[in-house]
């Protein structure tokens, strides 16, 4: 047996993954157990989960492998801030505690944490990226693209896989990234930087490109995708802050996160999306012009913005595209483990990921008992096609469902493990989850779950599934009326298909909605409260339901009916929201 773990962590999204003879047996993100959005510590509760569920200790596993190269990514911090001295001097002084106590310090933490002394692999971070795609994706060859804010030096790559090997040819280098300017405008936007990148993408449809000419100002996009930064738009590079003087001067103030969203703010994120994809389009035909190979693989915190990626195969020459469902750098956890099983140890692949549940799960004895302990009123069934037909009925009715089945996700997307549930058909369905649950901004869209048999019914498609809801797609125009609140102000749905056989239950109780409301989709929404990570553990659920106002809790077999509990100390009216 050959068992090998992989480690990200220290920067944000720290994650651990567990191979075994080439099978990815367990991977979780840590904030998932310490309850902290983007946790960047050790991950230490990821990889004793990874360890348990593997059934092995740290001391017999026969590799380590970490997702980055810390001496050089030091080297890049110290060739920075010498370039921008003195002015680089506080943000060099606020880093250096970290790097002294934990990021030069990664062998040794990893040894003493796990009583481990065999060998650690460190892996390039863009490296990284790109196993954790091509050597889980179903193509024996591809072409890939990761792109992100920066690894050591690189914020992108390109290259192709073919077998177990990869081959990167060209990588741009900091300070010149995409990822960076996302975030750069996230905070301009008044958003939090590594995470509400996506809040600015949900944004964009409801503005109009009018500030694309001014962004050509601050990014130079050559032909083969390639960008230069005009850095007297940005802070990064020397100081805590993204966006510079310059560019409050070009775009207007920084909005604070207590002022309105206007127009503007709109605009401006319309306008950032659409040069984003622009030069994402630009790097993808550039890489199959090298490559000339039809299937594509992406990572990378940027291979998240679906709504880039449901229009690469119309704006490029891909036809098939796999991307990673941990696509930041969580994944580079997984892509490091199979790097090292696949490509530095020489093994062929024989792993295709075509779930995402890989996290931990409960069994319906501990359940129980949990339930008992805490004196929770519950129907227990016996029979999942009673529990299924209930719980339709319920959604039906308006009712909103917290969905907590078998393992958890990998990833930042809830694929009906750990979902909340409402009626797609319901044109308050909107408002009504976040009056009583999410607690978010307005603009925001809720992504829709279909049967996978459905799909080309309701979308304009060009492929059969969408497994782990990473690619955006317009619902046909005949149909948006039936499901206003999944439907995107630009008519379109970040989906997810599942099917029988990825998931009965969840397929069931879609089928069965579709029985009373002649409509195969759902509302699927994260099963949290916004500032807090996915749910993890069955108390993590029941703590959420009893928070806010999630009407039942369908926990394996067990309903729970939140008005049939009493209220405790989770009142919604105590639980702090960001």
């Amino acid at each position: 047996m050959t068992a090998i773990l992989g480690i990200s962590c220290f920067y944000h999204d720290a994650a651990a993954c567990l191979i075994k003879d080439g099978i990815v047996v367990a991977a979780a993100e840590e904030e998932r157990f310490t309850r902290k959005k983007h946790d960047i510590s050790f991950p230490i509760n990821a990889i004793s989960y990874c360890l348990k569920e593997g059934e092995i200790t740290g001391q017999q596993l026969n590799y380590v492998a970490f997702y980055e190269k810390p001496l050089l990514k030091f080297e890049r911090l110290l060739s920075m801030h010498l370039e921008m001295f003195p002015r680089s001097f506080w943000s060099f002084y606020k880093a250096l505690p970290a790097w002294i106590n934990e990021k030069l310090r990664v062998p040794g933490i990893i040894r003493k944490k796990l009583h481990y002394k065999g060998d650690i692999m460190f892996i390039e971070h863009h490296l990284a990226h790109a196993a954790s795609s091509f050597l889980v994706s179903p193509f024996e060859e591809a072409a890939i693209l990761t792109v992100d804010g920066v690894g050591e030096w690189a914020t992108a790559s390109y290259g192709y896989g073919k077998g177990n090997d990869i081959t990167l040819l060209k990588e741009l280098r900091f300070p010149h990234s995409i990822g960076l300017l996302y975030s750069t405008v996230t905070a301009h936007l008044g958003f939090s930087v590594n995470n509400s990148e996506y809040k600015v993408m949900g944004l964009s449809p409801y503005g109009k490109p009018v500030y694309y000419d001014d962004f050509k100002r601050v990014v130079d996009i050559k032909e083969d995708g390639s960008i230069e930064f005009d850095m007297s738009y940005f802070d990064f590079h020397y100081k805590l802050t993204m966006p510079s003087k310059k560019f409050e001067e070009e775009f207007g103030k920084i909005r604070k996160p207590h002022e309105e969203v206007t127009q503007k703010h709109k605009d401006i994120a319309a306008s950032l999306q659409k040069i984003t994809e622009e030069m994402i389009f630009k790097m993808l035909n550039h890489l199959h012009k090298e490559t000339k190979m039809d299937n594509l693989c992406m990572a990378g915190g940027v291979a998240l913005n679906s709504v880039a990626n449901g229009k690469i195969t119309r704006n490029t020459p891909f036809k098939k595209v796999w991307i990673q469902p941990a696509a930041s750098d969580a994944g580079t956890s997984l892509g490091a483990a199979a790097y090292a099983y696949n490509t530095i140890l020489g093994n062929k692949r024989k792993y295709t990921m075509k779930s995402a549940y890989l996290g931990p799960s409960y069994s319906a004895e501990y359940l129980q008992k949990f339930l008992d302990d805490d004196g929770v009123i519950y129907k227990k069934f016996k029979d999942d096609t009673a529990l299924v037909k209930l719980a339709a009925k319920l959604l039906f009715e308006s009712n909103v469902i917290g969905w907590y089945q078998g393992r958890m996700e990998w990833g930042p997307r809830a694929l009906g493990a750990r979902s909340i549930l409402s009626n797609a058909t319901n044109p308050k369905m909107k408002d009504i989850l976040n009056l009583k649950v999410k607690h978010r901004e307005h603009f925001r869209p809720f992504a829709p779950v279909i049967s996978k048999e459905d799909v080309h019914d309701y979308f304009e498609i060009d492929k059969d599934e969408e497994p782990f809801m990473l690619f955006v797609y317009p619902f046909k125009e005949k149909v948006r009326h039936l499901v206003p609140s999944v439907v995107h102000v630009d008519g379109s749905g970040r989906l997810q298909t599942t099917s029988k056989e990825e998931n009965p239950l969840y397929y069931g109780v879609i089928k069965e909605f579709e029985k009373l409301s002649k409509i195969p989709i759902l509302v699927n929404t994260s099963f949290n409260i916004r500032g807090e990570p996915i749910v993890c553990t069955p108390e993590d659920a029941y703590r959420c339901m009893m928070g806010t106002g999630i009407d039942y809790l369908v926990m394996d077999k067990f309903l729970i009916k939140r008005a049939d509990n009493p209220k405790d100390m989770w009142d919604s009216e105590k639980i702090a929201t960001d």
